[in-house]
C-alpha cells in the first residue's frame, strides 16, 4: 500500500488518447435493430478500464473498490484484469462475488455491523482479515467470531458532520462519535496486527473541503487515541458527473494532499473506496417510451427497477438521449419531460426535468447515461417489472458488441 509521501511526490494525473469508441450513430443503429422490448444496459469496459486508471494514477493509495454500487460480474472482472487488488464488501454474497472475479484480492468487510456467523465465514472460509467497526460490542464480535485471531486489520469507522452537499450524508447511521472513536482505537490496538481510522463524507459529495475537514477531525482523534494509527481510509463519495457541476478527482486529491500534510499525517498508508466514481460512466439504461402525455413520458422502467435515484428520494437528473424509432438525426427543439415508471405505484414517478426533443413519441428509446451506478443493484421485481437486458461494447479491434444474458436481481 503506497503511504501518503509517496502520492505527495507523485501527484499527476494520467492522460491518455481516447481509445476507439462505437460511434453513437453505429450504437443508435444496433439499439434499433435489437429493438428492445424491455429495459437494456449498455456496458462499455473502455469506459470502465479508463476511469479507473484515472483514478489509481491520480489517487496513488490502496483503492477498495464499493462492490455495491454494481456489483455485475462484468465489471468486478474488468477491474480484476486492470489490476484493482482490493475490494470493499458489505455481505457474504459481494465476498462471493469478488472472489469469482479476482481470487488473490484483498477484501474489507466494511459493515459496521455484520453477522457473527458472516464474519466467520468471512474470515474461515474466504481468507478476509480487514474488518470495520463503530462500537466496541461489534470489536467483541469480531474477537469471538475468529476466535481471538491474531492477523486481523481493524477500522474504526468515525461520525464526521453532517455534510449538506452530500446526496446522502451516511453519518447519520454509521460511524462512532470523535471522543467514542478514540477510545475504540484504544481499544483495538492491543489486538490487531494493522489499525486503521476510517471515515465516509457522503454519497455524491460536491464539496472539496469536506475531504479537508473530514481529515483534520481524523488527525485530532489520532492525537486523542495517542496509539499508532497505521492506515486513513477516506472512505468513498467521491461524485460522478451527472448534469450537475461537479469537482474534478484532480482538485479532490489535491485537497486531501494538503489536508494530509497540514495535520502531519503524512507518515500514514492512505486507501479509498470508491464507487460511483469509478463505474457511473460505464454503463447507459436504454428505456422505451411506452406513452407520452404532454410532457409526462411512460417508460418501462422506473424507481422500482434501475432508476431509484431519479425518483422522490434523491430526484437525480440523468443526462438522457433520445433514439428515435424512425429517424436518423435529432430534429426540432428540445423541451422538459417527466418520466412515469412501469408499475402501478404513484411513487414510480421522476421529476426530471429531462431534456429531450418536443417530437418523442411512443415506440422511441431513450438513452439514461451515467447508469452505471446503484441501478442495477437496485432492482426489484414489483408488479413484474425487474428484467432487464445487458449487452457489452466489445474492446476495440473485436466485433461490435456481444449480448450476456442477465439475471433478474432482486433488492434485498
Amino acid at each position: 500500500m503506497a503511504k501518503a509521501n509517496d502520492i505527495l511526490r507523485n501527484p499527476h494525473i494520467l492522460t491518455t488518447r481516447p481509445a476507439a469508441r462505437t460511434p453513437v450513430t453505429r450504437r443508435d443503429a444496433q439499439i434499433k435493430a435489437l429493438a428492445p422490448q424491455k429495459p437494456l444496459y449498455v456496458f462499455d469496459p473502455v469506459r470502465l478500464a479508463q476511469s479507473y486508471r484515472r483514478f489509481a494514477t491520480s489517487f496513488g493509495g490502496e483503492i477498495a473498490y464499493a462492490v455495491k454500487c454494481n456489483p455485475h460480474p462484468a465489471v468486478l472482472q474488468l477491474l480484476a484484469e486492470e489490476g484493482i487488488a482490493a475490494f470493499d464488501v458489505a455481505s457474504l454474497a459481494e465476498i462471493r462475488a469478488a472472489r469469482a472475479a479476482a481470487p488473490q484480492a484483498k477484501l474489507f468487510f466494511m459493515h459496521p455491523v455484520k453477522a457473527p456467523e458472516d464474519i466467520a465465514a468471512a474470515y474461515h472460509d474466504y481468507g478476509v482479515r480487514a474488518f470495520v467497526l463503530d462500537h466496541v460490542d461489534e470489536l467483541y464480535k469480531i474477537l469471538r467470531a475468529t476466535e481471538l485471531a491474531q492477523d486481523l486489520e481493524l477500522f474504526v469507522r468515525l461520525a464526521l458532520p453532517k455534510n449538506g452537499k452530500a446526496a446522502l450524508d451516511f453519518s447519520s447511521k454509521f460511524g462512532a462519535q470523535p471522543e467514542e472513536a478514540a477510545v475504540l482505537l484504544e481499544a483495538c490496538r492491543p489486538v490487531c496486527r494493522k489499525l486503521g481510522l476510517a471515515f465516509h463524507v457522503g454519497t455524491q459529495n460536491t464539496d472539496i473541503g469536506a475531504y479537508a475537514r473530514a481529515v483534520g477531525v481524523a488527525a485530532d482523534v489520532i492525537r486523542s487515541a495517542n496509539v499508532t494509527v497505521d492506515v486513513l481510509d477516506l472512505g468513498g463519495g467521491f461524485p460522478a458527473c451527472y448534469l450537475e457541476r461537479t469537482p474534478s478527482l484532480n482538485a479532490i486529491f489535491r485537497e486531501i494532499r494538503a489536508a494530509v500534510l497540514t495535520h502531519g499525517l503524512h507518515h500514514m498508508e492512505l486507501m479509498a473506496e470508491p464507487g460511483r466514481a469509478l463505474v457511473a460512466d460505464c454503463m447507459s439504461l436504454i428505456v422505451r417510451v411506452e406513452q407520452r402525455r404532454g410532457d409526462l413520458l411512460y417508460i418501462n422502467d422506473g424507481v422500482y427497477g434501475g432508476l431509484f435515484d431519479a425518483g422522490p428520494s434523491l430526484r437525480w437528473r440523468y443526462p438522457v438521449r433520445r433514439i428515435s424509432r424512425d429517424k436518423d438525426a435529432e430534429t426540432g427543439v428540445t423541451t422538459a419531460f417527466r418520466f412515469a415508471g412501469p408499475t402501478c405505484d404513484s411513487i414510480d414517478m421522476m421529476d426530471g426535468p429531462f431534456m429531450l426533443p418536443d417530437e418523442i413519441k411512443a415506440g422511441d428509446w431513450i438513452e439514461i447515461k451515467q447508469a452505471g451506478a446503484y441501478s442495477q443493484c437496485l432492482r426489484t421485481d414489483f408488479n413484474g417489472f425487474g428484467d432487464a437486458g445487458f449487452l457489452v461494447l466489445d474492446m476495440p479491434g473485436e466485433s461490435p458488441v456481444k449480448p450476456v444474458k442477465q439475471r433478474k436481481q432482486t433488492k434485498q
